[in-house]
């Protein structure tokens, strides 16, 4: 609907009096000519509006055209017939409020909305029209000589439903404004030109199999651009496309339903429906949107589990491990999930104390499970009748048979080599640690399992036995002590004897066996700490300075009894007195008063400790008793222990300690005395730059040959018939010839290495040992002086070397590698 707005005054200059909106139809009309009159009663006059109406070519082109207000005078209150006079009056031009245009048009040429006019226009071209707003000049032009409106693109009415704008007629030559500027709105005609779209498609939805028709699956939902307030264009109506006839879809609300009862999962456990909405409410001609639908059947607990097998069977070797398991089986269930969660128990047979099962839960596989050793020779075979059922039922579906199956299992147990079996597996025994080596201590027994009954052979774990205190004999098992045992050092003893096939040694039993040495009286008793204590100058007699104790490393059977007694050799003593308590101690007392410290600073008690064992044990301990000064109090001021007094035996006096004191100083000076005499003696090396050690350390080079006399008293070798002179004196000789040189050069090292054997102040090494052997890696290469030689004398032969014994076959080698690298 069109609507025109037409305004009209009173006679005068007042305001608006009233709006007058004539409705117009949207499509094209016939060529007609109509007129509608609107009287309005006023109160001084009857105005009369006609309105004009025709069309030109062309729907929706309307031009607006206005006749002369006609004033008619209405006749006085009292009087007769009315008299009407006319009169003019300036017309003010007619405004429109809205033009409405079709979206999508798509001709080649604007089209045209609507005409602007005003009253002022004379037609002849002084009145020029002006248009602004939302898409003026750019989506909408208007003719400034005519008014015309056309748009020059298609709109969309999904985009913006309606343009407001502003026009207004203006004088061409002076651009002021002939009237006021006037508002109005171009709306978006709505035509069906958007399909319905599913936004959340495609949809995926869930239904437990098994449900009754009609149970909601979810509830699709599809959108229109379109106008919902014009037509049908945004009208939907739903269909399914495919998914029946197990599916529906109802048409205005979307809800898809189940349409078959007795859906089965384990037959088909999805479906795909095509779901279509179209709009014009499904008329033809009408644009459609589809989305599909994707409905997965949940499981319900409605198929019982069921074994493949009604029996099976299993072998296990007889030294399967206890908590293994020996066999598995698995009844199937078409269900999924917790519906398919089984519980597998052992109803009757002969192996319910000897085996278990349980439940796999990653798999649902029954476990057979030992909890019981097996043994071929006792049992070969087991029978076992087991029942899976299903953990969680479903009510529903119980009248259909029971949610269980049954299925026996069969085991037959394999025979295999077994080791040797001890009975019992631990022992104890028990052996005196005064036995003496080679008594019995006990034995142990082990048998073959097997049917062969092959012979067995002991054997003591040494890794259990390391000092090796037992030995056991081979055939009988019989273990006795092989060393003295000491129940202070180890009570108990754990050792392991092994039992061994004599035919097949891979097999090996063990045991334990658990020997407890039994306790004699061989340790007496003795103080458990130094005591030392002390007495005051000022000390009363019957006066308790301390309180003793004792221990004893044995263990009788019914307890320690201590027995406390002073030495004989301090009977005579007058200054304390032992008393025995009676329960394992003793306290010693003063005998009398008047302790000066400068006459005794110390007492020594020698105290004599007895046990009550078989025999009985003593022992004597010494307590040391120190004079001190005392305050009033008691409180010790100086314990000062003088020099003369330290070690001082009880009845000894001051002289005769003086006595023994010079005669332990007269022995020290005389054993210093000694010691200095004996190393008067000049060792063999004296002077430390001969010594070989330290020049080897310097050397960082070459030997410098017979010029290097630092190292080696060249001097001694070169002259060694002076040399032999001087430890032999003997009538003089001619001089030596070449062959003599050899026989000297020995002689002369022979007498130097039996020197240094009989000096015991001379370092041990002698320089010719250090010189023949050198290390690896050394960065002066060789520190040696014979490879420097240049005399002819590097030439001679050295095979002498070796004939002269085992303490010259270092050097020996060592020439003989260089006559045979040919050095010159």
């Amino acid at each position: 609907m069109q609507l025109l707005s037409i305004t009209y005054r009173s006679t005068g200059d007042g305001p608006i009096s009233s709006w007058k909106l004539l409705p117009l139809t949207s499509f094209c009309w016939p060529r007609l000519l109509t007129s509608e009159m609107s009287f309005l009663r006023l109160p001084s006059m009857l105005t009369v509006i006609i309105l004009s109406l025709w069309e030109t070519s062309g729907c929706g082109a309307m031009t607006l055209n206005s006749a002369a207000l006609l004033q008619v005078s209405a006749r006085t209150r009292g009087g007769g017939a009315g008299v009407y006079s006319t009169q003019s009056r300036r017309r003010r031009s007619w405004v429109w409020n809205q033009f409405f245009v079709l979206e999508e048009y798509t001709g080649d040429e604007p089209l045209y909305i609507g005409k602007l006019h005003s009253d002022l226009d004379k037609g002849d071209g002084q009145v020029r029209y002006v248009l602004s707003g939302e898409g003026a000049m750019s989506i909408f032009s208007i003719d400034e000589d005519t008014g015309d409106i056309h748009t020059t693109k298609s709109l969309d009415r999904e985009q913006q439903a309606y343009y407001t704008l502003r026009a207004q007629a203006r004088d061409r030559n002076t651009n002021l404004p002939l009237e006021p500027e006037s508002q109005f709105i171009i709306k978006v005609q709505d035509i069906n030109d958007n399909e319905p779209k599913f936004l959340d498609g495609p949809y995926v939805a869930r239904v437990a199999e098994r449900s009754p028709v009609g149970t909601s699956v979810l509830t699709v939902v599809a959108t229109d651009a379109d106008d919902p307030t014009y037509g049908n264009s945004a009208h939907l109506v739903y269909s399914i496309l495919q998914g029946q006839p197990y599916f529906s879809v109802e048409p205005k609300s979307g809800v898809v339903r189940t349409a078959l009862p007795d859906m089965d999962r384990e037959l088909r456990d999805h479906y795909l429906l095509v779901i279509q909405a179209k709009d014009m409410i499904g008329q033809m001609g009408g644009l459609s949107g589809t989305t599909t639908v994707t409905v997965m059947l949940t499981d319900v607990n409605d198929n019982p589990p069921r074994f493949p097998r009604k029996s099976y069977q299993f072998s296990v070797p007889e030294s399967t491990l206890v908590s293994a398991v020996v066999a598995k089986i698995k009844a199937l269930d078409a269900d999924a999930g917790p519906n398919a969660e089984m519980d597998y128990r052992i109803l009757d047979g002969d192996g319910l104390g000897t085996f278990r099962m349980l439940t796999d839960p990653h798999t649902q596989e029954g476990l057979v499970i030992l909890i019981k050793t097996l043994d071929f020779e006792t049992k070969t075979s087991y029978a076992l009748r087991v029942e899976a059922s299903n953990r969680y039922m479903d009510t529903r579906f119980l009248s259909a048979g029971p949610f269980s199956d049954v299925a026996t299992v069969r085991l037959q147990v394999e025979d295999v080599n077994e080791p040797p079996c001890f009975s019992p597996r631990i022992s104890q025994m028990a052996v005196s640690e005064a036995a003496p080596v080679g008594t019995e201590v006990g034995s142990v027994s082990a048998h073959d399992p097997d049917a062969s009954n092959c012979p067995i052979r002991y054997a003591i774990d040494r890794k259990s036995d390391v000092e090796n205190y037992f030995d056991i004999d081979r055939q009988s098992g019989v273990i006795r002590t092989s060393r003295r045992l000491d129940r202070e050092l180890s009570a108990l003893h754990n050792i392991t004897v092994l039992a061994t096939e004599s035919l097949d040694h891979s097999q090996v039993g063990k045991a334990v066996v658990l020997v407890s040495v039994t306790d004699v009286n061989d340790n007496a008793p003795s103080f458990p700490v130094k005591y030392q204590t002390s007495v005051c100058e000022d000390a009363q007699p019957g006066q308790i300075i301390v309180t003793l104790s004792a221990v004893d490393l044995d263990e009788p059977k019914n307890g320690h009894h201590f027995l406390f007694s002073l030495a004989a050799k301090a009977a005579w003593n007058q200054s304390f007195v032992l008393r025995d308590n009676n329960d394992n101690t003793a306290s010693v007392l003063t005998w009398r008063a008047g302790f000066l410290q400068r006459e005794r600073p110390l007492y020594f008690l020698p105290v004599v400790i007895s046990d009550c064992g078989t025999p009985p044990l003593s022992s004597t301990n010494t307590l040391t008793v120190t004079v001190c000064e005392c305050d009033l109090h008691g409180n010790r001021r100086s314990c000062v222990q003088e020099m003369s007094a330290l070690l001082l035996p009880e009845g000894l006096s001051l002289a005769t300690v003086v006595l023994l004191t010079g005669l332990l100083t007269l022995l020290g000076v005389a054993m210093v005395t000694g010691a200095i005499r004996r190393r008067r003696k000049e060792p063999l090396i004296i002077d430390d730059e001969r010594d070989v050690r330290e020049n080897i350390v310097c050397y960082d080079d070459e030997g410098g040959g017979e010029e290097d006399t630092e190292a080696f008293d060249m001097f001694t070798l070169r002259h060694l018939n002076e040399t032999k002179r001087s430890y032999h004196v003997t009538a003089p000789e001619p001089p030596p010839s070449r062959e003599d040189k050899h026989q000297l050069f020995q002689e002369f090292i022979e007498d130097r290495l039996r020197e240094a054997n009989l000096d015991m102040t001379a370092p041990p090494f002698d320089s010719v040992q250090t010189y023949a052997l050198e290390g690896s890696g050394s960065a002066a290469v060789s520190l040696s002086s014979f490879s420097s030689l240049t005399s002819l004398e590097s030439e001679q032969s050295y095979h002498f070397l070796s004939e002269w014994g085992p303490k010259f076959r270092k050097l020996a080698e060592l020439y003989k590698d260089r006559e045979g690298g040919g050095a010159s």
